[in-house]
C-alpha cells in the first residue's frame, strides 16, 4: 500500500512544513486541491457530500495548485506532489501542457496529475470554457497533453479542440500520470479508458466498493486491465492494519488520508505542529512498520 497525506483549505504557512515532514515521515505523496474562486450565488451543490454544502470552500484559503505544487517541489526531494484534482475542464490544454510539463521537469518527475470537471457551472462562466458537453472536452484535452507530453510535433482535430503541428520543450523525461477523479459513470469510464488511475472523492462514508467493481468491469470491457493503474481511496479503514488488508485486497493502491475535517472551518485553529504530530504518529503506527 502506498500512502498519500492531504491537506487543502488550510493555512498556506502550513504547506512548507507539512511537505517536509510527510516526506521525512515516508509518506509516498502529497495531496493537495484545486479551487479558482468562490461564487456568491449558485445553485450548484457539492456532490461529495450528503448534504451540498459548499461553504467551507468560501470559508477557508486555497493556494492555486501549480504554484502549491512548485512551491513544495522546491523544498522536498523524494515525495510526489499529486492534485487532488486540478479543474482541468475549465482550463486550456496548451497551456495547461506546458504547465504540467514544467513542473515534471522541475521536480525530477514527482509531479502527478490527478484531474476532473469542477462541479460549479460558474467556474466555466469564469474562465470562458463552455458548460456542455464538458466531459467530451475533457476527453480531448486529455489526449492533447498526452500528446504534447511526448515532446514530439503534435497536430490534433477533434470536435473541440483543433491543434496545428506544435511542440513544447522542455518535456518530461518519463510520462506524467494522469489519474481521473469522480464517481459518475462517465468519470469511470473516462478513467478506464484515458487514465493511469483513478480517485475516489470520499463522502460521507465508505461508498467506493461498488465503482471499484464498476471500474474493474469497465477496464476489462475496454481492454485496458492489463494496463498499470492506481487507485486511490479516502478511507476510515487506512487508519488500522485490518483495514489496509481489506483495502489492498479490494484493489487500492493509495490511501490518502489526513488529519482534520477540511469541510469545516473550525478546523483552521489546527496548528501546523499539531498536524505534523498527527502525521507522524500515523506514520509511525501505519507506514514504517
Amino acid at each position: 500500500m502506498r500512502f498519500t497525506f492531504m491537506e487543502s483549505l488550510c493555512d498556506p504557512t502550513h504547506y512548507r512544513p507539512l511537505a517536509i515532514a510527510a516526506e521525512e515521515a515516508g509518506y509516498h505523496s502529497f495531496g493537495f486541491a484545486d479551487s479558482i474562486m468562490y461564487p456568491r450565488d449558485s445553485a450548484a451543490k457539492y456532490p461529495y457530500l450528503a448534504s451540498g454544502e459548499r461553504e467551507f470552500i468560501g470559508a477557508s484559503p486555497m493556494i492555486e495548485p501549480f504554484v502549491l505544487a512548485s512551491t513544495l517541489a522546491g523544498v522536498t526531494s523524494r515525495i510526489e506532489l499529486v492534485t487532488f484534482v486540478a479543474k482541468l475542464a475549465v482550463r486550456n490544454p496548451v497551456l495547461t501542457a506546458k504547465t504540467v510539463s514544467s513542473l515534471a521537469v522541475m521536480s525530477d518527475n514527482r509531479f502527478h496529475f490527478g484531474v476532473g470537471l469542477s462541479p460549479w457551472p460558474e467556474d466555466f462562466l469564469v474562465c470562458d470554457a463552455e458548460w456542455r458537453n464538458r466531459g467530451k472536452r475533457m476527453d480531448e484535452q486529455i489526449e492533447i497533453l498526452r500528446g504534447l507530453f511526448s515532446g514530439d510535433f503534435f497536430e490534433y482535430k477533434g470536435a473541440y479542440y483543433e491543434l496545428p503541428a506544435i511542440k513544447i520543450n522542455p518535456a518530461p523525461s518519463a510520462p506524467v500520470p494522469i489519474y481521473i477523479g469522480g464517481h459518475s459513470e462517465p468519470a469511470l469510464r473516462r478513467a478506464a479508458i484515458l487514465g493511469d488511475g483513478w480517485m475516489h472523492a470520499g463522502g460521507d462514508k465508505d461508498d467506493f466498493a461498488p465503482l471499484l467493481e464498476r471500474l474493474k468491469q469497465l477496464r476489462e470491457e475496454h481492454g485496458t486491465a492489463d494496463r498499470p493503474f492506481r487507485i486511490y481511496v479516502i478511507s476510515m479503514g487506512a487508519f488500522s492494519p485490518q483495514g489496509i488488508e481489506q483495502l489492498e485486497a479490494a484493489g487500492v493502491t493509495d490511501v490518502i488520508v489526513g488529519f482534520r475535517n477540511a469541510y469545516d472551518p473550525s478546523t483552521q485553529s489546527m496548528g501546523v505542529q499539531e498536524k505534523i504530530d498527527a502525521l507522524s504518529g500515523y506514520a509511525a503506527a501505519m507506514i514504517q512498520q
